[in-house]
């Protein structure tokens, strides 16, 4: 378990023993922000772009794993590096968790002792039994999600007639239908696809061990579970399952043909340049898997550029050790870093900023995706997160792109200028129904997706939130669009989502230190006073979190505990989401932002970055969490570049 500031693991306690502060803050975030400039540029790529190391947990390298042995080309050498890694991130208890310091995951842990097994780790070795032995108690794999026994089923180790059906035929389903794939988050819709291919042709591939260490009972692996009640949702969808169970059976063989050619043409359309599905490991996976058994070869050009994608999402350590990422960040971490650089008072004519405005102008997406199926009338325009997504254009990432650009003095204004326009009414355009945004789609609400049986594996619509509102607030307002309809409607929402305690829900990143640190901001840059209620009392609720050493920190258990919010030990990334909500509220000269301030320099290594080993981002809260390792030198450097020069930019509309 995560400790909290005190160093206990229980709920939150006492707050640890204050660090010392130097004399003179001013100086101090002067020093560390000039070493900080030093270790970014650094950092930089010749073509202009950034990206940390987005560091999730070992499911990704388990089924990796066995997505090699699946296809027949697992080698000694892949097996061996992933081995090593995954051996590296088990508990003293014998679990693995998916976050730094977090609990033991039951599914994260059976995915991991499989994949050591496959490496050639015995059940009897000590690190094995232990990790068998917290699995049984668990409940065993009878007890895992969807998604792992998904897994287990196709080398047999599981049944699929013991898994929760979802047809091809979906694929088939109008938008205006219920639980059409439309419905579906973009991340969800990208997996689901090739998973309804898999879940109808129910593969088993030999197994090269048995299991059964990992049952309660061997002779019962899968204990009839009894139903729900009929007139509850949960019943209605046990009931459901078990129809589709029996359509399965009975098929037309010609529909459902049908279905999974469309499908595999649904896959196909959606690949990447680069061979990758969304930037995305877990889609690319899955669809490999789904086009090897329509009989697509290994040596077919699809499926060699997906399997040649997938290796580069390996991130090979000094120590041998392989670590797959889920994604990977470069645009996102791009403008971040743009505007940490900026705002730290490097040159608007900076080498290193023109080449980094040159490579996200290059990035710019001008052609339709699955969004447009929402939003059919609507131009294209934005950016997305990875390297290669052109499906997939992502709204909060459009909006940060767009204010880097801003404070970049680039040789042809004109191509700026037509970008950030197209991006900006792309943006507009995107706004759902109740005056929010959400990361990929507009209206992606539909109820019924996260009651499937079949999705237990995490978030599988894409919502509205307050962080990703405030980020497209913002940009609206320095684009001088504050007065605009729409980006009224965007406020009025976030105002009314503001917490009682006066935070804001994040998200996308942990939690509500990350929303109130997005929201404050877009707030102010919207003209809202300092003096404003809802800005008070964000002040107040974040002086009353700040940790005793002058920084701030949650823990990822804020998502299902609310006495974890605002509660953790200190980082540098949270810490610098906390200052950026103070000084925008006119904070600067408080005791807590100078105290968050002497934190971050206080903390700084001598090469100019900062140590954060917690995981501060969310891809799904509390399910899936992400350590983006950039996250800890970009927001530390753009809190002490707004300590000491102010405002980031002048507003358009001089408001």
């Amino acid at each position: 378990m995560t400790a909290t500031t005190d160093g206990s693991t229980g709920a939150p306690g006492p707050r640890t023993a204050a660090a010392s502060e130097p004399t003179d803050t001013r100086v101090a975030a002067e020093q560390a922000a000039r070493r900080s400039i030093e270790h970014l540029l650094g950092r930089q790529d010749a073509e202009g772009w950034w990206k940390g190391d987005l560091e999730t947990n070992v499911t990704m390298d388990a089924e990796d794993l066995l997505l090699r042995q699946f296809l027949g080309i697992r080698d000694e050498t892949t097996t061996r590096a992933a081995a090593l890694f995954i051996r590296g991130e088990q508990r003293e208890d014998g679990t693995w968790a998916t976050f730094h310091g977090g609990p033991g995951e039951l599914s994260t842990t059976i995915e991991a002792y499989v994949a050591l097994r496959l490496a050639g780790d015995a059940p009897g070795d000590p690190h094995m039994a232990r990790a068998a032995a917290w699995i049984r108690e668990q409940g065993g794999m009878a007890a895992s999600r969807v998604f792992t026994r998904i897994w287990l089923a196709l080398f047999g180790w599981w049944k699929w007639d013991d898994l929760p059906e979802l047809p091809p035929e979906i694929v088939c389903l109008p938008s205006w239908f219920p639980l059409n794939i439309y419905d579906f988050g973009c991340w969800a819709r990208q997996t689901i696809v090739p998973l309804t291919v898999v879940s109808a042709k129910r593969p088993v591939r030999p197994a090269p061990f048995p299991l059964d260490e990992l049952h309660t009972d061997p002779r019962d692996p899968s204990p009839v579970k009894p139903l729900s009640p009929a007139n509850s949702w949960e019943g209605f969808f046990q009931r459901l399952d078990k129809v589709l169970h029996g359509y399965h059976k009975v098929a037309p063989r010609l529909l459902r043909r049908a279905a999974m050619n469309s499908a595999a043409r649904w896959i196909i359309e959606r690949q990447e340049n680069d061979g990758c599905w969304g930037g995305i490991q877990p889609p690319a996976v899955y669809s490999v898997i789904a086009l090897r058994l329509l009989g697509y070869d290994l040596d077919h050009p699809v499926m060699r550029a997906g399997l040649e994608s997938l290796d580069r999402f390996a991130v090979w350590r000094e120590d041998g050790a392989r670590m797959i990422e889920a994604c990977q960040s470069p645009v996102w971490d791009t403008c971040l870093a743009t505007i940490a650089l900026a705002d730290a008072g490097l040159p608007a004519d900076h080498p290193a900023l023109v080449r980094a405005a040159d490579w996200m102008l290059a990035e710019e997406i001008v052609r339709p995706g699955d969004w447009a199926v929402r939003k059919p009338g609507l131009p294209p325009g934005g950016w997305a997160f990875e390297f290669h997504n052109d499906n997939y254009p992502d709204i909060d990432d459009t909006a940060e792109v767009i204010l880097a650009l801003r404070r970049v003095r680039h040789p042809d204004p004109a191509r700026v200028d037509a970008a950030i326009a197209r991006a900006g009414r792309w943006t507009l355009g995107m706004q759902s129904k109740n005056g929010a945004w959400a990361a990929f789609d507009a209206d992606n609400t539909s109820p019924f997706p996260n009651r499937l049986p079949f999705c237990d594996f995490g978030e599988v619509i894409d919502p509205p939130s307050a962080d990703v509102t405030a980020h497209v607030v913002e940009m609206l307002a320095y684009e001088g669009r504050a007065q605009h309809p729409r980006t009224r409607r965007g406020i009025e929402w976030l105002l009314a989502e503001q917490e009682p305690d006066g935070s804001w829900f994040g998200r996308w990143g942990v939690n509500y230190v990350y929303g109130t640190g997005s929201v404050v901001p877009a707030l102010t840059a919207a003209g809202l006073p300092a003096a404003h209620p809802a800005l008070r009392r964000a002040v107040g609720w974040l002086e009353s979190v700040q940790n005793d050493d002058g920084g701030w920190g949650e823990d990822l258990r804020s998502y299902h505990e609310r006495s974890w919010a605002g509660r953790g030990a200190s980082t540098a990334s949270q810490t610098a989401w906390a200052l950026l909500a103070l000084l925008a509220a006119g904070e600067r000269d408080g005791k807590a932002a100078e105290r968050g301030i002497a934190f971050l320099a206080g903390t700084q290594r001598p090469d100019g970055s900062w140590d954060e080993p917690y995981f501060t981002g969310t891809g799904f809260p509390w399910d899936f969490s992400i350590n983006y390792h950039l996250y800890r030198q970009v927001f530390p450097l753009t809190a002490l570049g707004r300590y000491l020069h102010g405002e980031p930019l002048v507003r358009r509309d001089g408001a």
